[in-house]
């Protein structure tokens, strides 16, 4: 963004007036942007697209973790015949490992044990043992194999993924979408961030709000973290003995005494304040409406499962995506924890697939049938792979995977994602790419163009850089993955 019209845009009426020599002119233009330049006071959003956007709004499915590529979509029926033989140093090639298998005197490989099927005219290799119902929607996927990051822990993994650089501080990809392409219902954030409990959690990840934070970005554009048991959202509802009159004559005094800050110093995020306080209002009415899935037809509860009518499930937060995109929110981001299988894959992996297979194949058919696919983009996928070698040896009660960076799985589909194409190969092991390397910048910048952006012009000025959600590294758009 040109540093001049943010710093406008950022300006208050009075600066705005009181900055001018032309005062009569700049009025004038005050009052034909009406509501349009409060909104821009305030870095809302609805900033102009650099191209035409393929898709409107986002829900981007993150499995926390790591989910093993070669159990599930990267099909290495070679492995078979390494069975216990360990990974060879030409496969290997000195390449960085964890501290928790770079301590063992062997790497015996582990082929996958679940039988995988060839679905859909692509012709994509997948498990269809656990995951049978996605497997119908192959074809409306875009199956990315050759994802590959830096990162090789979690922390910095998950907030690579999530912020574009593994240091914490910097906007989410959901907070970008929101600063540049703004609210579609006044009446709900932008941002919404959804929790999923798995059915099995024997081994979950720390998550917190860093990973749905806006960073430098304008506090509004941050996600907000919806709860399943209890209220919704913390506080949105009066405490007791507070009628709705009383709480809307106090969030008035706290707006004046906001406004008169914002007066006094100018700063912004004062405004953000101010629209924050009357946004919580208004959910007060819109969100338990958003909630009470109690009037979904039965159709809904076949399609997604009736796992869907609990609170808290990956069913029902699928379901509850679904809702919140259809009322206009730009950017549901759902976590669905444990899938980090350093042991016990083979009694975890079956809860973690029974967890996510229904409700995604029953989110991609919905949106289908709700005539939102086109322009809704899904994404499927974690922070990293999985080694083709066993962590803990091979019997079945320590068998499990270490963390893999050099190549991983994840799929697209919807908001112009390229519906039955397979990206990216990788070697019989699972373990370097062949063909197609896919940093995850330049799936940022693919996920960006589609909402419309150059992600080399969109940036904001930060510390003196114009800051990207890419970042500094070369990064370019796949064509490849785009309809």
């Amino acid at each position: 963004m040109n540093p001049i019209n943010q710093f406008n845009w950022m300006q208050s009426r009075r600066h705005f007036l009181a900055s001018g020599s032309h005062l009569l002119g700049g009025a004038a233009l005050t009052s034909l942007l009406g509501q349009a330049a409060q909104q821009s006071a305030l870095g809302s959003g609805d900033l102009a697209t650099h191209f035409p956007a393929k898709a409107k709004r986002v829900i981007y499915l993150h499995m926390v973790g790591g989910p093993s590529q070669m159990d599930l979509f990267d099909y290495k029926p070679e492995m078979k015949k390494w069975y216990d033989q360990d990974l060879p140093d030409s496969v290997r090639q000195g390449q960085r490992l964890t501290t928790m298998t770079s301590g063992q005197s062997r790497f015996p490989i582990a082929p996958s044990k679940y039988r995988f099927g060839r679905k859909g005219a692509c012709g994509m290799w997948m498990n269809d043992e656990l995951l049978p119902h996605l497997s119908k929607s192959v074809d409306d996927i875009c199956w990315m194999r050759s994802l590959h990051t830096e990162a090789i822990n979690h922390e910095p993994a998950i907030t690579a993924m999530q912020t574009g650089n593994q240091i914490t501080g910097r906007p989410c990809l959901g907070s970008w979408a929101s600063y540049g392409l703004g609210s579609m219902n006044e009446n709900l954030p932008t941002f919404v961030v959804l929790v999923a409990t798995p059915s099995n959690r024997e081994q979950e990840q720390a998550i917190s709000a860093r990973l749905w934070s806006s960073g430098f970005l304008p506090g509004e554009h941050a996600g907000v973290s919806f709860r399943s048991k209890g209220d919704p959202i913390l506080y949105i509802n009066n405490p007791p003995g507070v009628p709705s009159q009383i709480r809307k004559r106090t969030l008035q005094g706290i707006n004046a005494l906001n406004e008169i800050t914002h007066r006094e110093l100018g700063d912004p995020e004062t405004l953000t304040r101010i629209q924050q306080y009357e946004m919580a209002f208004r959910m007060q009415a819109s969100v338990p409406e958003l909630t009470d899935i109690a009037n979904e037809p039965e159709h809904t509860y076949k399609l997604y499962g009736e796992e869907a009518r609990k609170p808290g499930t990956f069913a029902n937060t699928a379901l509850m995506a679904r809702r919140l995109a259809e009322r206009g929110v730009r950017f549901i981001q759902v976590y669905h924890n444990n899938w980090d299988h350093h042991g016990n894959l083979g009694g975890r992996m079956p809860d973690q697939c029974k967890d996510v297979d229904q409700p995604c194949h029953a989110l991609l058919t919905d949106l289908k049938e709700r005539g939102m696919f086109e322009d809704t983009l899904v994404i499927w996928g974690g922070e990293f792979g999985r080694t083709i070698y066993s962590q803990g040896g091979l019997s079945p009660e320590n068998y499990g995977r270490d963390h893999h960076p050099r190549c991983f799985t994840m799929w697209m589909a919807g908001g112009g994602a390229k519906g039955g194409s397979i990206y990216g190969e990788t070697d019989e092991f699972s373990y370097n790419i062949v063909k197609d390397p896919l940093h995850i910048r330049d799936f940022h910048a693919t996920i960006l163009h589609l909402l419309g952006y150059d992600h080399d012009r969109f940036a904001v000025k930060h510390q003196g850089l114009d800051a990207k959600l890419t970042g500094v590294e070369p990064a370019k758009v796949i064509p490849g993955l785009i309809a």
